[in-house]
């Protein structure tokens, strides 16, 4: 994911002490609308496809509602009201208004022409995709190339590792170098973590996971490759290769600056119901609209749908995660209830320190599996705060915690379709292009069977 542009989460915990609910005294049960969302996600595809297919939207918002009630009752309307205005005017809203320009001036990129589908050119483009992400963010670098490597390949009867290793490096581990690369690192900078201190901190940890997967992927599609019984395609009286709606590379410069804008610039703010909305915010989203709009109009429709865009993946994505940022309001709240040690969640905040000390491999861990289901901007504010929250003692004493805390909420989101939003788009997209892509627990089996290995590696290595 790009920059979830959460400049105002950072002060979410402030405003929750006076206008949130108090989550030091719920169980565990109210955890479950978010199982519940993770669950149907999981099952519904399988057994009831076609009913999954026209009514998710439905079933998300089922699971909201199954927690926005309980709250209304529980704490009254008017904390309820604040919780869920806040979540959707500070993260939802700007979330989705991100993704949605990044998916709309991305698709009106075309790279045109003819490529291999080998496994060298597949590799090329997994590591330039990478390279990418974290300066256009995960979301730009995806939408950018997920069409054209399925395009490469679509002579190819195996492709579903293709998909699974583009979600790993491009979706996810790629955007570890800045903070234009994924929201936490983004909130880290916020807070005052210089811009190329990830660049320089974790450029080790991201290049030896890197490096792993690219050489796992290569020899694993090289195999596949000489196994393949379809005929590749000629070149000949093909395109040749080049790029359709370029200028949409210049508006994609536009999100970057506009997200820079939002977190440098301070305009001041005003309150809807004592949720405080900053107008450079809102002067971000306008513009991320209009770029969206000027790519729009002035993108070829016929270049449009020569690459195969249509609306679909975003519908997917907006509605699914609708129900998810609702479901997420409890977890999230029982978790800095836990930083003062109060609450069902206190144990897992009394887990990353040992003898009052950081245990960086249980930040690295702990931050990391939660960021693979819960939104990962708040989880990394969540431990960047249990670590005291000062960015310059972080940066220079706790140097180590940081790490671990930074590379956790970023590489982790790999783990799950849901850890970070491109990785449902890129599904939906593959799931569109004919590739049978594995099922929410099918895609885990994948991912813990690889990363965590990996991850282990990384924490006896780095951590």
């Amino acid at each position: 994911m790009f920059v979830l542009l959460l400049s105002g989460v950072a002060f979410a915990a402030e405003e929750g002490v006076n206008h949130g609910i108090d989550a030091s005294e719920l169980s565990l049960f109210w955890v479950i609308p978010f199982a519940g969302i993770l669950l149907s996600i999981a099952i519904f595809p399988l057994v009831a496809e076609d009913f999954w297919h026209h009514h998710f939207g439905k079933i998300s918002a089922f699971w909201g509602f199954l927690l926005v009630i309980p709250l209304i009752f529980e704490f009254g309307f008017d904390k309820a009201l604040y919780e869920v205005l806040h979540v959707y005017l500070l993260e939802y809203i700007p979330f989705i208004i991100l993704l949605f320009a990044l998916f709309t001036i991305s698709g009106g990129v075309r790279i045109k022409g003819y490529m291999k589908g080998t496994p060298e050119v597949n590799t090329g483009l997994l590591l330039i995709g990478t390279i990418l992400a974290s300066w256009m963010g995960t979301t730009g670098a995806a939408m950018l190339l997920i069409r054209p490597m399925l395009r490469a390949n679509a002579w190819r009867e195996k492709k579903v590792h293709m998909v699974v290793f583009f979600i790993f490096l491009v979706a996810n581990v790629g955007g570890s170098l800045t903070p234009l690369g994924d929201p936490p690192l983004f909130l880290g900078f916020l807070q005052g973590v210089s811009f190329f201190w990830t660049t320089t901190n974790l450029f080790w940890e991201m290049a030896f996971v890197v490096v792993i997967l690219l050489v796992l992927y290569y020899f694993w599609d090289k195999a596949l490759y000489n196994k393949e019984t379809n005929t590749q395609p000629s070149s000949e009286g093909s395109e040749p290769l080049g790029l359709e709606g370029s200028f949409n590379l210049l508006l994609l410069g536009g999100v970057v600056g506009a997200v820079l804008f939002s977190g440098l610039v301070k305009l001041g703010e005003f309150e809807i119901y004592h949720v405080h909305v900053k107008y450079e915010n809102l002067v971000r989203d306008f513009t991320l609209l209009f770029l969206s709009w000027v790519s729009w109009h002035f993108t070829s429709k016929e270049s449009r749908a020569a690459n195969g865009f249509n609306w679909f993946p975003i519908q997917e994505v907006g509605k699914l995660f609708a129900g998810i940022f609702v479901t997420i309001i409890a977890p999230i709240s029982m978790l800095k209830a836990a930083q003062g040690g109060e609450g069902a969640l206190q144990f897992v905040n009394n887990a990353v320190f040992t003898g009052g000390e950081p245990n960086d491999v249980m930040f690295f861990w702990i931050t990391g599996m939660l960021s693979a289901f819960l939104d990962n901007a708040p989880t990394y504010l969540v431990f960047f705060n249990a670590a005291g929250g000062d960015a310059a003692i972080l940066m220079t004493e706790l140097k180590s915690t940081l790490i671990a805390i930074s590379s956790g909420a970023v590489f982790f989101g790999a783990m799950t379709y849901i850890g970070n939003a491109p990785n449902f788009m890129v599904k939906s997209i593959a799931e569109q292009d004919g590739v049978n892509m594995p099922s929410f627990g099918g895609y885990m089996l994948w991912s813990f069977g690889i990363l965590v290995p990996i991850y282990i590696l990384v924490t006896l290595i780095f951590i």
